[in-house]
């Protein structure tokens, strides 16, 4: 391996995991930085996550789901030392840059991200798309069917166009008052 993977400067890097082993990476990843004393070289080991509300069982429940599954963010100087302990954690598939070189993530980015986990106000996450056929489960439309005309994931909303009085007519319901056909 040669000197030009060195950069001196601290980033935050993206690196590349199985999917579905992103937590045990970052533990893995963050046992090494101790035992190998590398604190000084490699600062924080995370995994995005931001709060989503799903829908189990008819009910809303929130959960903390991955920003970008299969991948767990570094930040760190990489040297050659540093890159070799984050390249050769099991499970670890590599760093997200070209050919050998990790790329660091841009601080816009990076800051946007971190805006999106610290937020509260957790997205609805609404299995329908625009001109989706959907019957309506709940409420005084109840049994119609109509088609997805608008979503807003910000309040869990959806406006259904249902024919009524000769022709399409909104209607707001909340998302768990629909079920796709």
């Amino acid at each position: 391996m040669s000197q030009h993977i060195e950069s001196k400067e601290r980033h935050w890097y993206a690196i590349h995991t199985y999917a579905g082993y992103e937590n045990a990476v970052a533990r893995n990843l963050k046992q090494r930085i101790d035992s190998l004393g590398m604190e000084d070289r490699i600062f924080n080991v995370i995994v995005p996550t931001e709060k989503k509300i799903k829908v189990k069982g008819g009910k809303r429940v929130e959960e903390a789901e991955k920003v970008y599954p299969g991948y767990v963010l570094v930040d760190m100087i990489v040297t050659e030392d540093s890159w070799y302990v984050v390249r050769n954690t099991p499970r670890v598939t590599g760093f997200v840059g070209s050919g050998t070189q990790p790329v660091p993530l841009e601080q816009k980015e990076v800051d946007a991200l971190f805006a999106r986990m610290q937020s509260d106000t957790a997205k609805h996450t609404i299995d329908l798309a625009l001109g989706d056929p959907v019957t309506i489960v709940d409420g005084p439309f109840k049994e119609l069917e109509g088609k997805v005309g608008e979503i807003d994931e910000e309040r869990g909303k959806v406006k259904v166009l249902v024919p009524m009085f000769g022709r399409e007519t909104p209607v707001e319901l909340d998302f768990l008052q629909v079920k796709k056909i």
